[in-house]
């Protein structure tokens, strides 16, 4: 299910409805924090689980 161009306008006529003009660049920020927090966490989540699997690899062997 792919989103069109004429449903991104209709969404963003009511993000500007609700939360009026002057709010839109502070949830624009918020939102970009919070994928950057979310990508960091992805990214530290991923390196644990790749220490662990090595670990648990070396002992295998031993």
């Amino acid at each position: 299910m792919r989103i069109g161009t004429q449903e991104l306008v209709i969404i963003l006529i009511i993000v500007i409805l609700i939360f009026g003009p002057s709010q839109i660049p502070k949830l624009s920020r918020m939102f970009g924090k919070s994928m950057k927090s979310f990508k960091k966490g992805m990214s530290e989540g991923d390196e644990d689980s790749a220490g662990a699997s090595e670990t648990t690899n070396k002992d295998a062997e031993a």
